[in-house]
C-alpha cells in the first residue's frame, strides 16, 4: 500500500487485492471454467465420433485452449479485467497506471497463467503472490497489470476535512489554472488518508505536495502556517470556486448580460408599471452574476452555532 499513496496521483485510489480473495477468484473461474470444458467436451466427442482419433485428438487439443485458454482472455477483455470470480469477489485487472487492461494484456496474463495456473495447480501463482509487494503473480508481472479491489469498506471512505475558519479567503487570489487533475487528486487522497498514516510520513507527503502545489500557482507556502492546512485551505478554495461558477451557470438568464449583448430570444416588452409602484426585485441575488476570477468576493464565515471545523494538521 505504501508504493500506491506514494506512487502517481491515479495510483492512490488503488488498493491491491490479497491473496486469498485472489485465490478464491481463481478457484471460482477455474470451476466455471472446467464445467464449460466438460460440457463442450461431451458435445464434440458426440458429433464427432465418426472421425479417425487423429481428428478427436486434434479437436480435443482445440477444445483445451479454446475453453480453460481462450474462454478467460476473452472474458477479461471484453469486462475490462473482471471476471466471473472477481466480479463475485470486488476485484478487478487494471494496468500498473490504473487504466483498464486491453486485449494484449490478457493475452499475456492468460498465457502465462496456463503454466502457473493449470500446469502447476497453482503453485507457482502462490508463491509469486506471497514474494510480491503488490500480491502481482507471474502474468502480472510480464503484462503489466494489477489485481486490484473496487468494494472499499464504507467506514474507510473521508471527506477532505475544511480548513480552518481563521483561513477563509486567504487564497482568493491565487490562480489555480494551471494546476493538474492528477496533483488535485492526489492532494484530495492525502487529505482523506492523512490521519491513517505515519506522522513523519505524514508530514513529509504533506511538504511534497504543497510545494508541488505552490510551485504550480505560483505562490509560496506560509510559514506560519502547517502545509496540511495550506493543503486543505487551497482545495476548499478550488471548491467554493467551482460552486461559485455552477451556481452562476445554473442561474444565469437573458436579462443579466451585459447592456448591448444580443440575446438569441429577447422577452416581449413590459408592460410600464405606475410612477409610484416600487422597483421590481432582481430575479436574483448580485452574487448570481458570474464574476471574473479577480471579482470573486470571499466566502461567507460560517453561522455562530455551526460547530467548529474538524480539521487538525499532523504535527
Amino acid at each position: 500500500m505504501s508504493e500506491l499513496v506514494t506512487g502517481e496521483a491515479v495510483a492512490l485510489e488503488l488498493r491491491p487485492a490479497r491473496l486469498p480473495s485472489r485465490a478464491l477468484a481463481v478457484l471460482l473461474d477455474l470451476v466455471v471454467a472446467m464445467v464449460a470444458y466438460v460440457v463442450v467436451t461431451i458435445a464434440v466427442v458426440v458429433t464427432t465420433a465418426s472421425l479417425d482419433e487423429a481428428a478427436q485428438v486434434a479437436l480435443s487439443i482445440s477444445t483445451f485452449l479454446l475453453v480453460l485458454v481462450g474462454g478467460p482472455i476473452a472474458v477479461e477483455t471484453l469486462s475490462h479485467g473482471r471476471s466471473l470470480g472477481k466480479l463475485a469477489f470486488g476485484l478487478r485487472v487494471v494496468r500498473d497506471d490504473g487504466g483498464p487492461i486491453r486485449f494484449r494484456h490478457a493475452l499475456v496474463r492468460g498465457a502465462v497463467g496456463v503454466v502457473e495456473i493449470l500446469l502447476t495447480f497453482g503453485v507457482v501463482a502462490c508463491i509469486a503472490s506471497l514474494v510480491s509487494a503488490r500480491g502481482r503473480r507471474l502474468g502480472d508481472v510480464f503484462a503489466g497489470t494489477l489485481v486490484v479491489r473496487e468494494r472499499i469498506p464504507a467506514g474507510r471512505a473521508g471527506f477532505v476535512p475544511p480548513p480552518p475558519p481563521w483561513l477563509a479567503g486567504r487564497f482568493a487570489e491565487l490562480d489555480l489554472s494551471a494546476v493538474p487533475d492528477g496533483l488535485w487528486l492526489a492532494v484530495r487522497q492525502y487529505l482523506t488518508r492523512m490521519g491513517q498514516l505515519d506522522p513523519q510520513v505524514s508530514v513529509g507527503m504533506a511538504q511534497r505536495l504543497a510545494a508541488d502545489l505552490a510551485a504550480r500557482t505560483g505562490a509560496s507556502v506560509p510559514r506560519d502556517l502547517p502545509a496540511a492546512a495550506f493543503l486543505a485551505a487551497v482545495v476548499h478554495e478550488r471548491q467554493a470556486r467551482e460552486a461559485r461558477q455552477a451556481f452562476g451557470a445554473a442561474g444565469f438568464s437573458p436579462q443579466m448580460a451585459a447592456p448591448g449583448a444580443p440575446a438569441a430570444h429577447q422577452p416581449p416588452a413590459p408592460v410600464q408599471p405606475p410612477a409610484d409602484a416600487q422597483p421590481p426585485q432582481a430575479p436574483f441575488p448580485p452574487s448570481a452574476v458570474p464574476l471574473r476570477p479577480s471579482a470573486v468576493p470571499t466566502r461567507n464565515e460560517p453561522p455562530a452555532n455551526r460547530p467548529a471545523t474538524g480539521f487538525a494538521p499532523p504535527e
